[in-house]
């Protein structure tokens, strides 16, 4: 059974200060997910689009023994082998990703779901050329305890139909681990209930970083770019990893550059109120370049059905 985006909170209910309204929320928390449509404002989206067509062709201009080519991850697709997702993007020279990330339509949704002491876990881009319609298979990206919401704010450059490898999503998946070799085995990409959640650009989707997800091999397929920001409590990490203190504070000093942007960019609109605990504030430097690349070193593990994917034993 497919279904095409089922019904999700009305847009007329979202808060002027891009705060997710408690239906949301409560939608959020029953599905693993929520649709918001027309999130990002047309010039912001522009600028974004332009971003990642910049990363994308740095990425491709680097020799496979750069050092900085780590950071552009790559695939063997149909014989071709083919870039798929950047990560570090406040590094990559395009002012637009710290735009985003200090925007209120990005952080509103960050402080209603993790608190105000959220934290900018990661960010990347990943994308899907023209024609290359690879399968994304079913997978969890972290599998946690559940004390606090982990998320992802899934931010659509292009067009995602359904048809031309739509994301499919498990609604109410993410309340457990779920073994996703035997899901595939056992029903392919139509398990009961999944949807297929179709997008316009600008749209953003926020998923819970434990809701099932993937989407089938296509031929023929559009481009399709998204960026992901992830973002966590900090009392979370504090409490479970894999990250320290020192990390938290430094991810942290994303933000006061991130607002700045925010701000040149968009000198008239309304700019965030952050709120965060004074104790966690941080204390930034006078170069923000020293502040765009901190590095994950470890991560949370994921359920995957592939080699090299770890199970959730907590």
């Amino acid at each position: 059974m497919t279904l095409v985006d089922p019904p999700a909170p009305a847009a007329a209910s979202v808060a002027t200060d891009h705060r997710l309204t408690p239906e949301q929320v409560r939608f959020f928390d029953e599905h693993g997910y929520l649709v918001l449509r027309g999130r990002i404002p047309a010039a912001m989206l522009e600028r974004l689009r332009d971003a990642a067509d910049a990363w994308v062709a740095d990425g491709r201009a680097l020799a496979e023994d750069d050092p900085a080519a780590s950071d552009y991850q790559w695939a063997t697709r149909g014989g071709e082998r083919r870039m798929f997702r950047v990560d570090y993007l406040h590094a990559k020279g395009q002012a637009a990703s710290l735009e985003l990330l200090g925007s209120p339509e990005v952080l509103g949704i960050a402080e209603s779901l993790a608190g105000p002491d959220f934290v900018p876990t990661y960010e990347s881009l990943v994308f899907k050329d023209e024609g290359d319609g690879a399968a994304i298979d079913w997978h969890q990206d972290a599998v946690h305890p559940r004390t606090h919401r982990i998320f992802n704010v899934d931010v659509y450059l292009d067009a995602s139909r359904a048809g031309e490898g739509a994301l499919r999503v498990a609604p109410g998946s993410h309340l457990a681990p779920v073994d996703v070799c035997q899901l595939q085995e056992e029903y392919g990409w139509d398990a009961p209930g999944v949807i297929q959640v179709e997008l316009e650009p600008g749209d953003v989707l926020v998923h819970d970083v434990m809701v099932v997800h993937g989407s089938e091999s296509v031929t023929g397929n559009r481009l399709r770019r998204t960026i992901y920001y992830e973002f966590r409590a900090a009392e979370q990490i504090a409490a479970e990893g894999p990250w320290d203190a020192e990390w938290i504070d430094r991810r942290l000093r994303l933000l006061p550059v991130a607002l700045r942007e925010h701000a040149r960019a968009d000198p008239d609109a309304a700019p965030f109120d952050w709120r965060i605990d004074p104790a966690l504030a941080p204390r930034s430097s006078d170069d923000d370049e020293a502040e765009l690349r901190i590095a994950h070193l470890v991560h949370s593990p994921g359920s995957y059905c592939s080699a090299g994917s770890v199970p959730f034993t907590g």
